[in-house]
Formats: structure tokens, C-alpha cells, sequence
């Protein structure tokens, strides 16, 4: 199991990198005592839970518990042992801490009656050398903006695997029973001929051989998917760059068990072939199939 020490200056964006890994599915304690990382780690290896990364933000907030050299001893010493842990750094200019401080109104964590904001600062950079030194990953946050933010932890969250790094959903439904609300991507394939009044075909699914046949070797439906390739083999890198980790796809036809789940298939294999992480789910199959059953037994 991987894992990864968060820590750095306050107010450097300790919390927002948190909530960015685990959007991506990393498991994320934040403001953990020093004194508790390695029972915690040592849980997760011997759990079979299956995070690919576990981030714990260890800093100064944890007040006479806190040592950054202490800390910095106990990552080696865990390497030692055999435990794959990483650590990343976080900062930003004064100019940059000073004004996110007066922004939110919050206290800095070592501020108290007679030190200012800046000397608090100033302070903790002191503290945190040691850890700092040490780090395996240094972000300056001074100017970056989100989307680079999560650039950065992509790259130590998913190595060079960065194809594979946003998930794909693509699913099929019916247009008579709504719009999938967590769709990102709608394509309505209504337009194509429907199986359904084919004599042979309308009791089958776009699961079955015939009607995927129908459906996919129609001269309107290969224009149609020629069109549609080129244009997420162009959307999805762009998605991945901006930091999108997930992407829903839905494809609708009148119920949701011919045109679109064939169709739905039909991305998802292609999907595939190209390395990305792809699950395909069918919303209203089953619901068709129930309504024909009970036609049919009327």
C-alpha cells in the first residue's frame, strides 16, 4: 500500500490537496497527530481495504504534539520497515499566506496575543525546515491556479498512468423515464431506426447479437459513431487536464434497451481499446424487459 505524508505551511492548501485526493480516490485524514501515523499506517497494511493511496496532513495544528524533525525521523524509520511513504510539501509567499488568512478571518495556528500574522509565519517556516528538506514533493500554491493544483497530484497520485487516470462511466436510458442527472455527456440516438418494430427484434435488447447488428451496421449509425469518436478522442484529454477524474456518458433512446444500449456498448469497447478505465451500466434495461413480460402476460 502507498502512502503520503501531507504537510507544509498553513494556510498553503493542505485541506483543498485532502478533498482533490480523494476525489480520486485515495483515503485522507487530516489533521492527524504525529504520534498516531504509524499505528494508522500499520492498520491499512494489515486491513484489506483496497485504497491505492492513503494521505494523512500531519503539521503544526497538532500544537506540543508536533516535531517536524521527529516527523521527518519517523518517515525514514517506516521505510525501513518497509513501508512505501512519500511526502509532499506545500507553501506559499507571505504576501500570498497573509491575504488567504485575512480572506477567511481565521487565526493562524501559532498565533497568540503579541505575535502578529507575519511573525506566526515566519515562525512556522522555521519549524517546518526540516520536513521540508526532506520532501519528496514541493508545490508553491502562491499562483497556482486549481486546475494546476490538481495537475501536480495527478502526476503523484497516478505516476505516469495518466490515460488511465479519469474514470469513464457510460450508460443507457430511456428518455421517457428522465435524464440520468449525473450525466456529464447526453447523446440522443432517437433519431436512429428502432428495433423495436422489427419484426424478430423487438422482445430482443441491444445486448443480443441481431439487434446490435441492426443498430451498428446501419450506414447513418457508422457516420454517426465516426463523427462521435473523433469527438471525445478531442474532449477527453481536455477533461483530464482540467482535473476531471470522472466522466459520466449517457446514451438515450425511447426506452432505453435498443438503440442505446447498443450504442452504450459500443463506446465503452472502444473506450477500452484506447487504455481508458471505462464501467458500462444499462438504467432501464431490466425496467423494459418487465414491461414486456407483463404485456406479454396480459
Amino acid at each position: 500500500m502507498r502512502f503520503l505524508l501531507v504537510t507544509g505551511l498553513s494556510g498553503a492548501g493542505k485541506t483543498s490537496v485532502n478533498r482533490y485526493l480523494e476525489d480520486m480516490g485515495a483515503f485522507c485524514v487530516d489533521n492527524l497527530p504525529p504520534n498516531m501515523m504509524f499505528k494508522m499506517m500499520e492498520a491499512f497494511e494489515q486491513s484489506t481495504v483496497g485504497y491505492p493511496l492513503v494521505a494523512m496532513a500531519v503539521d503544526v495544528r497538532s500544537a506540543e504534539l508536533f516535531d517536524a524533525k521527529a516527523v521527518s525521523d519517523l518517515i525514514e524509520e517506516t521505510r525501513e520497515l518497509g513501508y512505501n511513504i512519500e511526502s509532499l510539501f506545500l507553501e506559499a509567499s507571505d504576501d500570498a499566506l497573509v491575504s488567504r488568512y485575512k480572506e477567511t478571518r481565521r487565526d493562524h495556528p501559532l498565533a497568540r496575543e503579541g505575535i502578529s500574522l507575519t511573525a506566526a509565519i515566519t515562525r512556522e517556516r522555521s519549524i517546518m525546515q526540516p520536513l521540508r528538506e526532506t520532501a519528496n514533493y514541493i508545490i508553491d500554491t502562491t499562483a497556482l491556479k486549481t486546475r494546476e493544483l490538481k495537475q501536480h497530484l495527478g502526476g503523484i497520485f497516478s505516476g505516469e498512468n495518466q490515460a488511465a487516470g479519469m474514470r469513464i462511466e457510460v450508460s443507457s436510458f430511456g428518455f421517457k423515464r428522465g435524464l440520468p442527472r449525473q450525466a456529464d455527456l447526453v447523446y440522443d440516438v432517437r433519431f436512429l431506426p428502432n428495433p423495436f418494430y422489427i419484426k424478430g427484434l423487438g422482445s430482443h435488447t441491444g445486448l443480443d447479437a441481431d439487434v446490435k447488428a441492426f443498430v451498428l451496421e446501419n450506414p447513418v449509425t457508422v457516420e454517426f459513431l465516426k463523427k462521435l469518436e473523433d469527438l471525445l478522442f478531442f474532449l477527453l484529454p481536455h477533461y483530464q487536464e482540467e482535473g476531471k477524474r470522472s466522466l459520466s456518458i449517457a446514451v438515450g433512446c425511447t426506452g432505453g434497451a435498443h438503440r442505446s444500449v447498443a450504442i452504450a456498448e459500443h463506446i465503452s469497447a472502444l473506450l477500452k481499446s484506447k487504455g481508458w478505465q471505462v464501467s458500462v451500466t444499462h438504467r432501464d434495461l431490466a425496467l423494459e424487459q418487465a414491461l414486456w413480460k407483463s404485456s406479454a402476460e396480459a
